[in-house]
């Protein structure tokens, strides 16, 4: 319909100036939309999980061998699911797990915290992700809350999480 309008009356140059705004304009509307809907078996970001119990906190510095990918502050925390699993041993479906990495600043020895690097999920449903010791794993990057990277969750988080079977997948422990 936009082709049977406007284009006779556009040439050359400012055809394809407007063929491009269009496409541009096109691509934002969608990409909101694409980004918060992924798919039925999405985790979603676990808004307000600040105010969940927090289970415990670790500080990765520089002279870990992991710094580079994992360095600064990792605050752990638990939706009341979670915290009867972490209590229990046994997770039930609807737990959910956060990791908060947020960046570590050292300010004459005095560590605080900086900017957020990623948000790590893990939501307990046995029968959606059975396929993955019924935990579905998502990873936002920084402050986003559609900015995913989990594109296989078997292989980029559930290899490993596998190796914690014994405490159903999960390596942290509650610090009472």
């Amino acid at each position: 319909m936009l082709r049977a309008a406007f284009v006779p009356v556009l040439r050359g140059k400012r055809r394809v100036t407007v063929a491009i705004l269009a496409a541009i304009i096109y691509a934002a509307a969608l990409g909101p939309a694409v980004a918060s809907n992924p798919g039925p078996d999405a985790v979603p970001y676990p808004e307000g999980f600040r105010s969940w119990a927090h289970v415990k906190t670790a500080l990765v510095s520089a002279s870990h061998p992991d710094f580079k990918s994992a360095g600064g502050f990792r605050h752990i925390y638990a939706n009341p699911a979670a915290l009867a699993g972490y209590r229990s041993g046994a997770f039930a479906d609807g737990s959910i797990i956060v990791v908060d990495w947020l960046e570590a600043r050292d300010d004459k020895g005095a560590f605080t915290e900086g900017a957020r690097q990623r948000v790590d999920v893990m939501v307990k449903d046995r029968t959606r992700f059975a396929a993955t010791g019924g935990w579905g794993f998502e990873r936002f990057q920084g402050d986003s809350r559609t900015g995913r990277s989990v594109t296989s969750a078997a292989e980029q988080c559930y290899a490993c999480h596998a190796k914690a079977g014994e405490k159903d997948s999960v390596y942290s422990r509650l610090r009472e």
